[in-house]
């Protein structure tokens, strides 16, 4: 265990000591919603009722931007072969890994979130609720899209691949993600059982996950 969180301690010091790539991810979340009010114009009702969809989404497509580094800096200087031959399994690697990822982004967008939802006029009982769902639903977002940064480690132009991989696994998590908050803000029985499901899939992706990044790993290092 403690081989896992050294790693995890030195992928948490090399992204908050570069930087850009938490930047850039933190500044597209920033972009994509502040722009879209000026696109659909001074509707606050029409704004209220897009919000939770517009975070989720938007926090799903700046996630992506980040997931392709995943294993790529590591793979180019060569610290993957040598993790993969060090006493962790390449198991626990991709899921110390991707728990790192979550730190770095997935928690930052979240704490973004409850902000820029002032700007989709996000009604006042959506915070809370925005926000235990993005922390129970974004480790699969990190956790999953572990397995296409390792399956487009030497692709040419893996970003777009990897987009056109993982979007479509996203889409259970975005899916109960909006409808707990949704259900939340219309005071349903509904939010109980997104939000459980919300949370079985992150669960699920943490414990599955890792296995099949790892034998993504193992098959592009041969």
């Amino acid at each position: 265990m403690k081989a896992f969180w050294q790693l995890v301690g030195r992928d948490l010091a090399i992204a908050w000591r570069e930087g850009g790539t938490i930047g850039v991810t933190l500044g597209f979340y920033l972009i994509v919603v502040a722009m879209l009010p000026l696109g659909l114009g001074p509707d606050l009702n029409l704004l209220s009722r897009i919000a939770p969809g517009v975070l989720w989404v938007a926090l799903l497509l700046s996630a992506l931007l980040s997931l392709g580094r995943l294993f790529e800096t590591d793979y180019e200087d060569g610290s993957l072969e040598v993790m993969a031959t060090g006493p962790l399994p390449l198991e626990a690697v991709a899921a110390a890994k991707s728990l790192a990822h979550w730190l770095t982004t997935g928690l930052p967008l979240t704490v973004l979130a409850p902000i820029l939802g002032l700007l989709l006029n996000l009604p006042l009982e959506g915070y809370g609720v925005l926000v235990v769902t993005m922390l129970a639903g974004t480790p699969a977002v990190s956790f999953i899209g572990a397995i296409g940064a390792a399956l487009t480690l030497r692709a040419r132009r893996g970003g777009l691949l990897l987009a056109l991989l993982m979007l479509p696994l996203f889409v259970p998590t975005l899916t109960f993600g909006i409808s707990a908050v949704g259900a939340a803000l219309m005071a349903t029985e509904a939010f109980t059982p997104s939000f459980l499901i919300l949370v079985a899939v992150s669960l699920a992706s943490v414990v599955l996950a890792p296995l099949a990044a790892a034998a993504a790993l193992r098959l592009q290092l041969q």
